[in-house]
């Protein structure tokens, strides 16, 4: 935001990133927690995952805590437009950085470096002018005042949470397991590895989440 070189190396990067982005499908996990909410299983999906592909899995309501990558805001007017109008945009306005290669990186952009970032024409909003920023919450932002509001009310209404797939080490999704906790409600997770709220959790299934989904919803679904 105080920098305008780094919002050129941002959108560069993002331009030779976003087509991974795009052409990501839901995997086994995705489809299998759909499911789950199609048999009627849980009220409501929180995540903090920006790829917009629990959507795309078929799942209705889900709450992005940390945003969407597949929208773009003016930190002006507050226009939003998708990321895909955007990637148009970029090509058209910086023709010599079309068709680099680097490698991608699991934040939706790729490891461009050693390029001489000040020619690139870093997109602006075509209502005002302003700044444009992916809609995701970067590092050292908060969480939107009304998501952690609407995830908290599912919470209170709920009997028990389920963690799939996350260590829970960013505050923003442990949070959650404390108010769980502080409630008394049950917690359960699918995680390899460690998580933040071991201490806090009833059960713990230590395996992927695609295959342990997967046959919980076939199971469920008999």
């Amino acid at each position: 935001m105080g920098s305008e070189f780094s919002r050129k190396r941002y959108w560069a990067r993002s331009m030779i990133g976003w087509p991974l982005v795009a052409g990501a499908a839901p995997n086994a996990a995705h489809l299998a927690v759909a499911r789950l909410e199609h048999l009627g299983l849980f009220e409501r999906l929180v995540t903090q995952n920006v790829d917009g592909l629990h959507t795309s899995a078929g799942n209705t309501d889900v709450i992005e805590l940390h945003g969407n990558i597949g929208r773009v805001r003016c930190m002006e007017c507050g226009d939003e437009t998708s990321r895909a109008a955007l990637q148009q945009r970029l090509i058209a306005d910086n023709p010599s950085f079309v068709g680099l290669a680097a490698l991608p990186v699991a934040d939706g952009d790729a490891q461009l470096e050693g390029y001489d970032f000040d020619a690139f024409h870093a997109p602006s909003c075509t209502r005002c002018g302003g700044l444009l920023k992916p809609d995701v919450v970067f590092f050292g932002e908060g969480v939107p005042r009304t998501r952690v509001d609407a995830a908290a009310a599912a919470l209170e209404q709920a009997d028990a949470m389920l963690v799939l797939g996350s260590s829970l080490m960013v505050y923003s999704g442990f949070r959650f397991c404390e108010w769980a906790a502080r409630a008394g409600k049950p917690i359960a997770a699918v995680n390899l590895g460690k998580t933040r709220a071991d201490a806090l959790l009833q059960l713990k299934v230590e395996a992927p989440c695609g295959p342990t989904l997967d046959a919980l919803a076939s199971e469920l679904e008999r």
